[in-house]
């Protein structure tokens, strides 16, 4: 097993998207999320945290210890029943289980950290069993993530589009064509910021360093195994890492945030930007705080 992280961590990804939908909203037609006071686009940590979780499950292929809890078509219960069996326990033994070992609910715990990356890296509620008197536990997670925001308002765009093929016989008899549409952003530059804590690592979930480093592969990466013509071109254009010399950390977070700026190349350009190189990202390396490491691995 590898060491559990003992730094702490706070990261900013930049990432764009180019003809398509980064993320649609079910209660506004799946149009794309939008501040409708500033009329900046978003992106939310749900969103972000799936295409994480896709990467790994992609490449580790449900590797021991690097299966995803949160996935397509299974039941949390499934996997929760797994922890049950593992401590040769049911539904009707649990109570004099519990009676006989009162750390079994650790266990259990500790059980699906273990076995799951997404539960040990971004924390769970696995309360499925909670009328047997025994639960999962609620995990708090070390790595977490906020909202995406664009760097400059966005402008969506609804696209009319066609279809030659007709849904049923009768509607071939009317028409010749099936009508729909699809939203997409023309191009959006995001800003996304997240915090990795140590503390939470080493007290609950075992997050370890080769866990980290999955992490960062994955960020990188996480667009390459998820296109689809609806997000249009997609693309992780910059990862910077800030690394604190201790547990705890060395500097409030906001001050490092506060030292990556993103403005565009030509101030004077009043034309809408449609490319990544119309921006220049800039690190104030000389603002960041002792005890701070600044890397960027993009």
């Amino acid at each position: 097993m590898a060491e559990v992280i003992k730094n702490r961590y706070e990261f900013v990804i930049l990432f764009d998207v180019e003809n398509g939908n980064p993320n649609g909203d079910p209660d506004a037609g799946n149009m794309p999320r939008i501040d409708p006071e500033t009329g900046y686009g978003l992106v939310t940590d749900v969103c972000l945290k799936r295409k994480i979780r896709n990467y790994v499950e992609t490449v580790k292929e449900d590797a021991d210890g690097y299966r995803i809890y949160i996935k397509d078509q299974v039941p949390l219960n499934r996997s929760d029943a797994e922890a049950y069996e593992a401590y040769h326990v049911d539904e009707k033994t649990i109570k004099e289980a519990k009676k006989k070992d009162p750390d079994l609910d650790r266990k259990i715990r500790d059980f699906m950290c273990q076995h799951f990356f997404d539960i040990r890296t971004f924390g769970a509620v696995m309360t499925t069993f909670v009328k047997a008197a025994l639960n999962c536990g609620q995990v708090r997670g070390p790595v977490q993530l906020g909202f995406a925001r664009s760097v400059e308002p966005i402008v969506p765009q609804e696209i009319t589009i066609t279809r030659i093929a007709i849904t049923t016989e009768a509607d071939a008899e009317k028409k010749g064509t099936e009508m729909g549409r699809k939203y997409i952003v023309p191009y959006g530059l995001y800003r996304a910021e997240g915090y990795v804590s140590a503390n939470l690592a080493r007290k609950t979930t075992g997050f370890s360093e080769d866990d980290l480093q999955l992490l960062w592969q994955a960020i990188l990466n996480m667009f390459e195994y998820d296109h689809s013509a609806a997000r249009g071109k997609m693309e992780t254009r910059k990862l910077i890492v800030f690394k604190h010399d201790s547990e705890l950390g060395n500097a409030p977070s906001y001050k490092l945030f506060d030292a990556v700026k993103v403005t565009r190349k030509d101030p004077a350009d009043g034309t809408p930007a449609r490319r990544y190189q119309d921006y220049t990202v800039t690190i104030d390396r000389d603002s960041i705080p002792a005890g701070v490491t600044c890397m960027e691995l993009r």
